[in-house]
């Protein structure tokens, strides 16, 4: 099973980006996704930026992966969040 998770463009020089995953930074190809913008979100996967989501799938996924990894529920504040904001 493959997975690709998401992360923020922080930096875009020719056709590598430098991305944050998690508070983490990590240099990843854009050659797929010759679009992508500072500030974009994309989904990451073996060093490859795959697909353009929005902000809001991105943090639902990213909490998601917290909860896999036994941090407490946070999925249902960020729906809350968006609701009210």
């Amino acid at each position: 099973m493959c997975l690709a998770v998401p992360a923020k463009v922080l930096a875009i020089e020719n056709a590598m980006g430098r991305v944050e995953l998690s508070g983490v930074t990590r240099e990843v190809s854009l050659m797929l996704l010759p679009e992508t913008k500072v500030g974009d979100y994309v989904l990451v996967h073996a060093g490859f930026a795959m697909q353009k989501v929005d902000q809001k799938d991105a943090e639902e996924t990213n909490a998601l992966i917290a909860e896999m990894n036994g941090a407490p529920r946070t999925v249902g504040a960020l729906e809350e969040s968006a609701a009210n904001g």
